[in-house]
């Protein structure tokens, strides 16, 4: 008596309920790495990006608290700290008391943080061009009104 030998079949597993290629956080995650890499390309290692949050904040609104700063930048009390007190030790920022409270003190840019924000403003309006490249105009605009909604 033979037996028979069936063929064996490749049987796909069912699709998971979660595929992380799929998921908003993974696809921000590696949107997000490719704008770092731009950015250190651009940059150079010399300025964080949250340093660079700073200093550009700044050039806009002119001397403004920490605590203040920190809120336009998005940063926590923690990191606007560091970050200022990093830029501070490197001669681009500095702290003097508010006029208005004595109690208060208030974060401008000095003369060499007024000149890198000059240098470094056309290379970071490059990085935003570069990072949104494989869009056109009109999808640029639906991705950054789309993303803005979600703050």
């Amino acid at each position: 008596m033979t037996r028979s030998v069936s063929p064996k079949r490749s049987i796909k597993p069912p699709r998971p309920a979660y595929v992380l290629e799929e998921q908003i956080g993974f696809i921000l995650r590696q949107v997000w790495q490719r704008h770092a890499t731009i950015f250190a390309r651009e940059i150079g290692t010399h300025l964080t990006s949250a340093q660079w949050a700073a200093i550009a904040k700044l050039t806009e609104t002119g001397p403004c608290s920490q605590n203040q700063l920190g809120r336009l930048t998005a940063m926590d009390v923690a990191t606007i700290k560091g970050v200022i007190d990093r830029l501070t030790a490197r001669g681009l920022t500095e702290t003097s008391a508010d006029p208005g409270d004595g109690r208060r003190l208030l974060v401008s840019l000095t003369r060499a943080g007024q000149q890198l924000a000059e240098k470094v403003a056309p290379n970071a309006l490059a990085i935003t061009r570069e990072t949104l490249a494989p869009l056109d105009a009109r999808e640029r605009e639906t991705l950054v009104a789309l993303l803005s909604r979600l703050r």
